[in-house]
């Protein structure tokens, strides 16, 4: 990793902030085009049932309605929105429009219309009769029913069974994570246009462009070349858009009309009938030693996925994986069922299963720490890995990891010490301290295909061309693979060019934007493609100078001899007499291939304050350390670890979708789906740990994700702490803390009276 680097390390502003802060910027739901016409989805209002009598001919009656459409008059095509490269083997069981509703909010027809408000009117018109079927909303009564539950899945090492059963301590806690909405500012929002030749351009705020054209191509019955999808500036997505949803429905729409039409969700459409956070029930039990020393862990997830499998599986796996990956644990079972409930659908959401997973292990962790009387930072670093420990699992090496450092730097910074010793508080207003960590990774080396095509040209004016399936999810990405290309190229960051994802121009990449892979392994090809075309380009104006290529110097968009600075020349020069002379170009196109999956890792450290007559909790002071290799830039960097402290707070405290026993959503708009807002958060501080790392671009790791997974248990470990109570169940709202109190005050009147 270089220290003497002039634009990676640097806080260079976001290539279209000019634009989005003066309004300028147009995003999907902006969009006009010729003739285009308006979708209104109708969703179930039964969690579950079959539709008896479907009646559209009121809708169909109205004054500038094009057409209804219902699954009588749609494709039957089963299939799995998870799936994103041919190949991959997914249970399919997702339709564009159901005769067999599963949840609140499922499709069941879709009103085109001339105008927005005509074809919401007319939505509103469709009678529909259903046939009432039975309810499960609790992931532990469908466990019990074969029809909901879906897989099982195990990752094991050693005998941690025959370790447990033998050990002088064991430990057990349970866990429960709720389900949540992404709550990005942009709800979801598609445009389909239908072209001459049979063709359909989409466009839409998606993280994987090259998914969205396979779904739609499977869906539609239509060749991958004959759909074209764009990907546009995006509002938020924290892995709401991870999936195509609305992507398959719009395009077909379009097609069977025969004209351009957008389709739009209102906020409680978003909440309902896209993607949530997995809800998880975790169960825990870990032997230690007197020392504390972990012996054995043995892990049980409960993964409600929802109405429909989409990554049910895959996420299960995901949090499995994560936690061979933290602690020195020779002797580990994990086991995950996955069962459908009659719920909103889980999905990608920001850290794929890592909170969840963190959550339980880190509120058991500082339990244990609790009963052995141990500081929970020290019972830490007796257990955390060590850098370049390998996977106890056979998984890809663990790299530079620097969860010690995190834990060492972290509670110096935060004093945590001090604050750890000083008595606790009495009076109604009580504060405490609390401690996670965690851990993820960077792409999908060794578990899936991982590689990404990029073109990148010099122009004969001095700039540079990077053409690549890049998606910018409005965390800087695009500025991101130019500051890497600049530096490589000793160019300005602003005379790159780097546009997003097109179906019908980039070169493909197989992921897109998911499983924290962007700076890794895009950014990986990114400088690759960029030293193959400096390598080019020295090669030849070495030959023009007759000269030895060591001996040609880059600087700062010009190229000169060793010792000859004075007769530098412009790259846009140079390339010109390249072109005359070799009639070349200075152009690579390079496909790259991840090579590893490092770990990266976070220890959040948190202040709270609990009003304990009421049960409110505020955060007051939070303090987020990375072990990030090598941040390309530091504000971006900041940027992503303090808005997702703002996600981890909400989901320990407040946020969360609940179902009923008939599946009815209590939180389906932002006055009952209470998200934490300026006013309500912390200073965030962040102390970054860069040690680099030999794969990744100039060291870098990932931070996208990893930034919202330790923060929920560090601050439930902070009440947990300051009351001495032992609530386990998020989002810890002041009910559940009031009924904690009052149970220890019963507990504690129940022990005086024995005494």
């Amino acid at each position: 990793m270089k220290d003497n680097l002039k634009y990676v390390g640097k806080d260079i502003s976001m290539h279209d902030i000019s634009e989005k802060v003066t309004g300028k910027m147009k995003y999907a739901g902006d969009m006009q085009l010729p003739g285009m016409l308006y979708a209104k989805l109708v969703l179930s209002d039964v969690a579950h049932g079959r539709i008896i009598k479907i009646d559209t001919s009121k809708a169909e009656a109205l004054a500038g309605v094009v057409k209804v459409f219902t699954y009588k008059n749609s494709p039957n095509t089963l299939y799995n929105s998870h799936k994103w490269y041919v190949g991959l083997e997914v249970l399919e069981d997702e339709k564009l429009f159901t005769d067999h509703v599963r949840f609140i909010g499922d499709r069941v027809a879709a009103v085109v219309a001339k105008d927005r408000y005509t074809a919401e009117r007319a939505a509103e018109l469709i009678e529909i009769e259903y046939e009432d079927l039975p309810v499960i909303t609790n992931p532990e009564e469908a466990i019990k029913d074969k029809g909901y539950t879906i897989s099982r899945k195990e990752i094991e090492c050693g005998i941690p069974e025959e370790i447990i059963n033998r050990a002088e301590l064991v430990f057990e806690d349970r866990v429960e994570t709720p389900k949540v909405h992404h709550a990005a500012m942009e709800t979801h929002v598609c445009v389909a246009a239908p072209a001459t030749g049979g063709e359909i351009t989409i466009w839409t705020p998606c993280q994987v462009v090259f998914q969205v054209r396979l779904i739609t191509a499977e869906v539609l019955d239509m060749p991958l070349n004959k759909v074209r999808v764009i990907k546009t500036t995006m509002g938020g997505s924290f892995g709401g858009k991870g999936q195509p949803v609305l992507e398959p429905v719009c395009a077909f729409l379009a097609k069977a009309v025969d004209a351009p039409v957008k389709l739009s969700l209102d906020r409680t459409e978003s909440i309902l009938a896209t993607r949530t956070r997995t809800a998880t029930i975790g169960t825990i039990k870990t032997a230690v030693d007197q020392e504390g020393n972990i012996l054995a862990r043995d892990i049980h997830m409960l993964v409600d996925t929802g109405a429909y499998f989409t990554n049910g599986d895959a996420v299960s796996m995901a949090m499995g994986k994560k936690a061979f990956r933290l602690y020195r644990i020779k002797d580990q079972k994990y086991v995950a069922d996955v069962v459908y409930t009659n719920t909103p659908i889980g999905g990608a959401c920001r850290g794929y299963g890592s909170p969840q997973i963190h959550a339980l292990s880190e509120i058991h962790m500082d339990n244990i720490a609790r009963a052995l009387s141990m500081d929970p930072t020290e019972l830490r670093l007796k257990n955390l890995v060590h850098p370049y420990d390998a996977d106890p699992t056979g998984g890809p090496a663990l790299g530079n990891a620097r969860a010690i450092d995190c834990v060492t730097k972290g509670r110096e910074a935060f004093r945590w010490k001090e604050r750890w010793q000083r008595p606790k508080d009495t009076g109604r207003y009580v504060r405490g301290i609390g401690m996670a960590c965690a851990t993820h990774g960077n792409g999908y080396h060794g578990g899936y295909q991982d590689f990404i095509t990029m073109s990148l040209r010099m122009t004969e004016d001095g700039g540079a061309y990077l053409n690549a399936g890049i998606h910018d999810l409005g965390c800087g990405t695009v500025t991101t693979m130019k500051q890497i290309v600049a530096e490589v190229l000793d160019i300005d960051v602003d005379r790159i060019l780097a546009p997003e994802a097109d179906t019908l121009v980039s070169p493909f990449d197989i992921a897109g934007t998911q499983a924290s892979r962007v700076t890794f392994v895009c950014g990986g090809c990114a400088m690759k493609v960029s030293e193959m075309v400096k390598g080019k380009f020295i090669h030849y104006a070495s030959k023009i100078w007759a000269c030895k290529p060591e001996d040609i110097k880059m600087e700062n968009g010009t190229v000169y001899k060793d010792r000859e600075k004075d007769q530098k020349i412009t790259y846009g020069e140079m390339i010109i007499q390249i072109q005359k002379k070799f009639q070349d170009d200075i152009s690579e196109t390079y496909t790259y291939t991840s090579p590893a999956n490092p770990a990266v890792y976070a220890a959040n450290f948190a202040e709270v304050e609990i009003d304990t007559y009421t049960g409110l909790v505020s955060v007051t002071d939070v303090l987020a350390v990375h072990d990030i290799g090598k941040a390309i830039n530091p504000g971006f960097v900041e940027g992503q670890i303090q808005g997702a402290i703002q996600m981890g707070i909400g989901l320990a405290l407040t946020e969360e979708i609940k179902a009923d026993h008939k599946g009815n959503i209590s939180g389906d708009s932002f006055s009952k789906y209470h998200v934490i807002n300026a006013p309500d958060m912390p200073d965030v501080k962040v102390l970054l740990i860069e040690e680099g790392d030999e794969h990744g671009p100039f060291g870098a790791k990932s931070v996208g994700e990893i930034s919202t997974c330790a923060i929920a248990p560090a601050i439930v470990n902070a009440i947990n702490s300051a009351l001495d109570i032992n609530v386990t169940s998020l989002p810890v709202t002041p009910e559940k803390i009031l009924k904690a109190l009052k149970s220890k005050q019963k507990r504690q009147q129940s022990e005086t009276i024995l005494v």
